[in-house]
């Protein structure tokens, strides 16, 4: 078995929590709220705009230009493409992609972005990919299995969205697995303990991350914001 093989496997529970949250099943189901759906977008045009800072210290420790190129094209999959899924929720909720940008982060999004960017500022490019995996591993799952059980038609309100996640051939997954076998081979085991603890806790953060959106996570004490 692969390392990524093995750490799909002992994430097995996460995933399948995943995909049964009230929120991923609010997307099969068409019948999030509008102030889920919103939720959701303010948090992850920040948490993606965090993923490309990410991608951008990955490059810086990248010894050869076919990992740099690896993620140089997901930076231009955020800013280019990764658009789609949101103006499918915002479209859904009424409003327009622009109103949602540049809002706070919640305590989960916080807490899951600060994780990220511990690990690329102190970790080798073998601790950053596993870090970062779950999030697109997550997403191409989740849209595979709700176009196989779902199988929308247009008339859904998340047809574009699971369409966009569920049809992609090309998924950075497979790429990041298969680099982070690579990596694992020659990594020592304390690194790659290190690697299947980032991932695990990563994948511990995407579930945060659905249900925060889902239950509206705010911080607990409300502070008045003062004009400068």
């Amino acid at each position: 078995m692969s390392f990524s093989a093995e750490l799909r496997k002992e994430a097995n529970p996460i995933f399948n929590a995943i995909f049964e949250h009230p929120f991923v099943q609010g997307i099969a189901n068409g019948d999030l709220k509008k102030e889920q759906l919103i939720h959701y977008v303010k948090q992850d045009f920040e948490y993606l705009s965090s993923f490309i800072r990410i991608y951008g210290i990955a490059i810086s420790k990248c010894e050869n230009r076919e990992d740099m190129e690896m993620f140089n094209k997901q930076i231009s999959f955020i800013l280019n493409s990764e658009t789609h899924p949101h103006n499918n929720f915002c479209q859904v909720a009424g409003v327009s992609y622009e109103e949602l940008q540049g809002f706070p982060l919640a305590p989960s999004a916080h807490q899951y972005i600060r994780h990220m960017l511990t690990v690329a500022h102190e970790g080798t490019l073998g601790e950053i990919i596993a870090v970062l995996l779950p999030c697109p591993w997550t997403y191409w799952e989740i849209g595979k299995r709700l176009l196989k059980e779902v199988n929308p038609d247009r008339s859904h309100p998340f047809y574009e969205w699971i369409n966009f996640y569920g049809n992609r051939t090309d998924s950075i997954t497979t790429k990041f697995c298969e680099r982070l076998d690579e990596w694992a081979k020659d990594a020592t085991s304390k690194e790659k303990e290190k690697m299947k603890e980032h991932f695990l806790l990563s994948c511990q953060l995407e579930y945060m991350f659905w249900d925060m959106a889902y239950k509206l996570e705010e911080w607990p004490v409300k502070m008045e914001v003062v004009p400068s």
